[in-house]
């Protein structure tokens, strides 16, 4: 763990690093929570680029506002910008946004220095809300040292694998429902047409929540960790280069073109387009998939758990979840939105207005009771739900870790490592550099951290 009274250096951004000093930061800014100063009915939002989030900003204006007179004004960012901007203003105090959707990564962290405030006063008093109705495994990632919810989950999800199941039937090929990816990689090989079909789709787009989302899952199951419970890296191990060889030589041969440019949004495009035969990715993405009006695979698309290599499962666990930054004066209407977006009428809302498919699910136990999304569902529901249940933060592998995480490393300075080592595997699957060297380079970055913590 962290010496005590060590102030870190740490980077929390994406693709730009911006240098804190934690122990000095705790507090800072705080409003002390008090309502809606200023007399205007307006908030300001910073979100993720995800379906999901432009659902939220279609159906907000005629039935949030309509219902209570708060105007939103959203701010839509790619993944990586979005960790970016959203790190740059809750850290530095900025107080540009009421609220902002944030990670199981960053919650945690952010919550023990003083830069959000706690929901679960709010959520208790709000009788409509149902705290007890969230997942567990939701609320715990989005919980505090002293207990508290410091985010609502908007929608919660694991990974798994998404297949194309005509292109399977018509190569004579049945998907086992627990692949490895030894099998994987022997499919992605058959169904793969240069120029035509990728035989998988996988993100290459440097960051650490993006490229290293499903490496990191990749790396936990071939035996590999970033670090041991002591601390020591192991970026260069045999089982981390095996890991990332893999999904390196995985993507180049049989991956989609422009690997190194794609992350989630671009590989939803890909397979939803018919573009590629398989995509190992997040299961939040099936409702699109499912969704006829956005993807033309809809009704064609097969799921299975995240491959293995060592372990039983290897799925992620997130959470995109409503945070409301400290400094924040208006953290009265800033609950009211976060209440409506995270609550179950908001569900009902979506499926009514968008169809059933669409819901930010992976939150509520009750979303898994709903008639209609049970049947409109049905394809992706269970085994979701699953793969979120079977997830392991404490121990995602084959070792004890030293910090919480299955994709991640829970410690304030992996944001900065993940996304440097990225760029160096990014630039392996794009020919420029190999495995060995970017690994090599990466252990460098590992040594830095671990020294704060030994």
């Amino acid at each position: 763990m962290q010496k005590t009274g060590r102030k870190l250096s740490i980077a929390l951004a994406g693709a730009s690093a911006v240098a804190l000093v934690l122990s000095g930061c705790s507090g800072a800014g705080s409003t002390g929570g008090g309502g809606n100063e200023g007399g205007d009915n307006t908030i300001t939002a910073l979100m993720v680029g995800n379906p999901q989030m432009e659902d939220i900003q279609k159906l907000t204006a005629d039935n949030f506002t309509k219902q209570t007179g708060i105007t939103v004004k959203f701010t839509i960012l790619p993944e990586n910008e979005l960790r970016d901007k959203v790190t740059q203003d809750v850290a530095n105090q900025g107080g540009q946004y009421d609220v902002a959707t944030v990670g199981a990564y960053e919650v945690p962290i952010w919550s023990k220095n003083g830069w959000l405030h706690e929901l679960s006063t709010q959520a208790a008093a709000d009788s409509g809300y149902d705290q007890a109705d969230l997942l567990k495994p939701m609320v715990q990632s989005l919980t505090g040292e002293d207990g508290k919810m410091y985010a609502a989950p908007f929608y919660g999800e694991s990974s798994f694998l998404m297949y194309n199941k005509e292109m399977f039937a018509a190569a004579g090929i049945t998907m086992p429902e627990k692949p490895t990816w030894a099998q994987v990689a022997e499919y992605a090989k058959k169904l793969n047409k240069k120029g035509d079909v990728a035989g998988i789709c996988l993100r290459g787009l440097p960051g650490w929540g993006e490229l290293f989302a499903p490496l990191t899952t990749v790396v936990n199951t071939y035996g590999g960790t970033w670090f041991e419970k002591d601390w020591t890296p192991k970026v260069n191990s045999p089982e981390f280069k095996a890991a990332t060889d893999f999904y390196v030589n995985l993507v180049k041969n049989y991956g989609e073109s422009g690997a190194p440019q794609a992350g989630f949004t671009e590989c939803l495009n890909t397979f939803s387009q018919g573009k590629a035969a398989m995509w190992y990715d997040a299961t939040s993405a099936a409702g699109t998939l499912e969704d006829p009006s956005a993807s033309k695979v809809a009704g064609k698309v097969g799921y299975a758990y995240a491959p293995v290599n060592k372990t039983e499962y290897s799925g992620w666990l997130w959470t995109w979840a409503w945070a409301m930054p400290k400094t924040t004066k208006k953290s009265e209407n800033a609950w009211k939105f976060i209440s409506w977006a995270t609550g179950k009428d908001y569900e009902k809302l979506v499926g009514e207005k968008l169809g059933w498919s669409r819901l930010p699910s992976g939150k509520r136990t009750s979303t898994y009771a709903l008639p209609e999304y049970k049947e409109s569902a049905k394809a992706f529901a269970d085994i979701t739900l699953k793969s979120i249940e079977n997830a392991n933060p404490q121990n995602p592998g084959v070792q004890p870790r030293p910090a919480l995480g299955v994709q991640f490393v829970g410690i304030p300075e992996f944001a900065d490592l993940g996304t440097k080592v990225s760029q160096e595997v990014s630039a392996s699957i794009a020919g420029s550099k190999t495995v060995d060297q970017a690994l090599t380079d990466g252990q460098k970055l590992a040594e830095d951290v671990a020294s704060k913590y030994k």
